[in-house]
């Protein structure tokens, strides 16, 4: 479905891509994740063909992205939709552009806004809805005419947990139903409730690719004991089970707290940089 290789992009000095390369397939939800800088959007914005790379190819379908726009939807990180117009609207609006019309659109726009938690708010205009809602129909938007690519960046940013769980329920069923996803975000538990395998991105380039249970392998977390008397013991390991009963067993004094850290996207990060050069 999705083909990206060598994709080169600078903005003067600054390359904010240095090769990337991804393949996603049909069904496929891959959760791209790395820090601010990492090219993450640059990416987006080059497979939805809203700009141009200087050099490698991106294709959908087997398609360039300004020729395959009815197979992609995209949601960016930021909102992207007009304060005066209503939900219903907009995705009348844009699904009309994508070719659906009367019955079968109204069908989509009804299916969608229940999907999303949306029906209350189809006739209000986008401008006077919560932050949460207007991620949602921004959502809804890109979703609209059933893209085979969905690119989400960041869609819940900010966001509250209904719009949260209202989103990430609806990314995995048009999953089910074939689409292939892009998905970046920060929220490494989001990635594993989609079942989403992970693409960690680095100064413009893919520099792992895997599930979070085999990335996460072998790496430390974090086992913490506190005592009444305020003081604690911090271990660091990658057997937290094994650590906190040597601790438990070894302590003297009255325990007040267990705390236990499983390694983290950003203990992913520290690994990789090490092995990335740093």
């Amino acid at each position: 479905m999705l083909e990206v290789r060598g994709l080169h992009k600078r903005y003067g000095d600054v390359r904010a891509l240095d090769g990337f390369e991804l393949t996603v397939r049909a069904g496929e939800i891959v959760g791209l994740v790395g820090h601010n800088g990492a090219g993450k959007t640059t990416f987006v914005e080059v497979v939805s063909g809203l700009i141009r790379q200087d050099s490698g190819t991106a294709t959908v379908s087997g398609r360039e992205p300004a020729r395959a726009r009815e197979l992609i939807g995209i949601s960016p990180q930021h909102i992207a939709l007009y304060p005066p117009v209503t939900v219903r609207e907009h995705l009348r609006l844009f699904g009309g552009l994508s070719g659906l019309r009367k019955a079968r659109l109204g069908e989509e726009v009804g299916e969608l806004a229940a999907a999303l938690r949306l029906t209350e708010f189809l006739d209000r205009p986008v401008g006077v809805l919560s932050g949460g809602q207007q991620r949602r129909a921004q959502a809804a938007v890109a979703l609209i005419h059933r893209p085979k690519l969905l690119l989400l960046d960041e869609p819940t940013a900010g966001a509250d947990p209904e719009t949260r769980q209202a989103l990430l329920d609806t990314v995995r069923q048009r999953a089910s139903e074939g689409a292939a996803v892009v998905y970046t975000t920060h929220y490494l538990t989001e990635l594993t409730e989609l079942q989403a395998t992970i693409a960690v991105a680095r100064r413009g380039r893919v520099i792992a690719r895997g599930t979070s249970a085999e990335l996460l392998e072998g790496l430390p977390g974090e086992v913490r004991v506190s005592f009444d008397d305020d003081s604690h013991v911090r271990v660091s390991t990658t057997d937290p089970t094994a650590a906190l009963a040597r601790l438990l067993a070894e302590a003297t004094r009255p325990v007040s707290n267990v705390d236990v850290r499983n390694p983290d996207l950003d203990d992913l990060y520290r690994a990789l940089a090490v092995t990335d050069g740093d």
